[in-house]
């Protein structure tokens, strides 16, 4: 556990860093004199485009990865491990089916888009090399994770990738980038750069070896690894589809469509900072529990699923309570664009879907690892058949922009507590304990606390004065309640690192 907590730890501070990067990009698009809303939307649109075209393109290869590398690893030498070149081969003639089907289909993409987000079929094309981008670093991605080089790959898809946007923004503004056209094309080429960061320093480091001479285990696990990639392909899918749906929704059938992607894509992304812990523990957590499931190792698999939800559960609830008593002035007091206020109650949602998501632990990854990875397809079929309609139907005839948010945080609630079920019936594993109940109630009183202390106040000061006294509050609580086995050793390695207390 050790070895996943300092992973997990130095890929959350990355990912954090990351998002502030994110946080600058989202206010220098969103600021006074900037981007239009429009163009802001449509870099929203490529990242829901190019996830779905690497959810097409992948068939299943990440899936692969994870479930099948140990057994290439403990079995074959570097040179005669195959497991990478069969990957990214399936991936590249997976997004030229992709592409090609792009080509053939531009037609009804004009007819559902063309009217309220024209700017996406003028820049259509260049989604494209941003897609294909995705779908290489994506495959390079999972087979670093084998590697343990989570932290590399944290740093290249949290920080790097948004390091080009942030210089892309400033040469922008400096007029080096005259205008967005080229800006937008430039933009398009981000996750290729990274793709090739990733790649050349696993050729580098010698982690890959291309060779398409079948090994002895990939003949022997054929028809295994076949059914696997076919059912979890599908799953994966079908979640795939779900997750970006809601910005196809809104960027089809609500009126100015870009410009109130602009305005969910803005609540995404300052959702995202509750995300952040959850991508690190995620990639250090794959290979334990891929070697756990192979050496039938149940009780490290419990204690991986119980510490991934409440660490999670912990950043979350603490992440969105500053949030949130922190939005309206924050979009007032950095001098944002009139109406990016909307986003406020948009956030709200999204951000009790992601708790959710996070509490319920590592749980995707332990039935994906599993021998019942099959599942997972079935669990997906059924996020999709609440997500599709729940989302067009409260979008279009209810609630707008606020449909995809309260859709999705229904869908994604029964989604979890079915894999919940799943896990606790079939394995008797539940990541739930008493702490989950306190770090809840510690998150409300912390909450309310600094809500009525500081409500009269606003702009800088009342912002500052909020979180301090919230993360003061929140982080005493969380030591004293001793809401996790990983804070105390976190927080006394720090007292030892600015001289507090003594080595022992």
């Amino acid at each position: 556990m050790s070895q996943i907590r300092r992973q997990s730890i130095i890929s959350s501070v990355m990912v954090y860093f990351g998002f502030s990067l994110g946080f600058l990009n989202t206010y220098l698009f969103t600021r006074d004199g900037g981007f239009t809303k429009e163009q802001y939307g449509l870099t929203g649109m490529f990242v829901a485009v190019a996830s779905m075209m690497f959810s097409f393109a992948n068939i299943g290869m990440t899936s692969y990865i994870y479930k099948f590398y140990p057994y290439y690893n403990d079995n074959l030498d570097k040179k005669r491990n195959d497991i990478l070149s069969w990957a990214l081969l399936v991936s590249l003639v997976g997004f030229c089916i992709v592409a090609i089907s792009g080509v053939y289909l531009k037609g009804i993409i004009i007819r559902k888009f063309g009217q309220n987000s024209p700017e996406l079929i003028q820049y259509y094309y260049w989604v494209f090399p941003f897609g294909l981008g995705l779908t290489l670093f994506s495959i390079l991605e999972s087979y670093a994770w084998q590697l343990k080089k989570s932290v590399l790959t944290t740093f290249l898809r949290e920080v790097q990738f948004r390091l080009f946007t942030t210089i892309l923004i400033i040469l922008f503004f400096a007029g080096l980038l005259t205008k967005f056209d080229v800006f937008i094309k430039v933009y398009s080429f981000t996750y290729l750069a990274i793709a090739l960061i990733l790649m050349m320093y696993l050729f580098a480091k010698g982690y890959i070896h291309l060779t398409f001479t079948a090994s002895i285990v990939s003949k022997r696990f054929f028809k295994k690894i076949l059914t696997l990639v076919t059912f979890v392909y599908g799953g994966t899918l079908v979640f795939a589809i779900s997750q970006v749906f809601d910005t196809f929704v809104i960027a089809s059938v609500v009126k100015d469509g870009l410009a109130q992607v602009a305005v969910y894509s803005l609540a995404q992304n300052i959702a995202s900072l509750i995300q952040a812990p959850q991508r690190g523990i995620i990639a250090s957590s794959l290979a334990a529990l891929s070697q756990a499931w192979k050496d039938k190792d149940l009780p490290r698999i419990a204690r991986i699923y119980k510490q991934s939800s409440i660490n999670q559960l912990i950043f979350a609830v603490a992440i969105f309570s500053l949030i949130w008593l922190n939005f309206s002035d924050g979009v007032f007091t950095f001098h944002m664009q009139k109406g990016y206020i909307d986003a406020r109650w948009v956030f709200f949602f999204i951000g009790l879907m992601r708790i959710i998501d996070m509490g319920t632990g590592v749980n995707a990854q332990i039935i994906a690892t599993s021998t019942k990875w099959k599942f997972e397809f079935f669990t997906g079929v059924i996020l999709l058949m609440l997500t599709l309609p729940l989302n067009y139907i409260l979008t279009k005839y209810y609630y707008g922009i606020m449909g995809p948010p309260i859709a999705n945080l229904f869908a994604f609630s029964v989604y979890n507590a079915i894999r919940y079920w799943f896990l606790q019936k079939r394995y008797g594993l539940q990541p739930f304990t008493k702490q989950t109940v306190y770090t809840i109630f510690l998150g409300i009183a912390c909450f309310y606390t600094c809500y009525f202390l500081f409500d009269k106040i606003h702009g800088f000061t009342g912002m500052f004065s909020r979180s301090t006294v919230f993360i003061l509050l929140y982080a005493t609580g969380t030591i004293l309640l001793q809401l996790s086995s990983d804070v105390l050793p976190v927080w006394n390695t720090l007292l030892k690192k600015i001289g507090i207390k003594k080595e022992a």
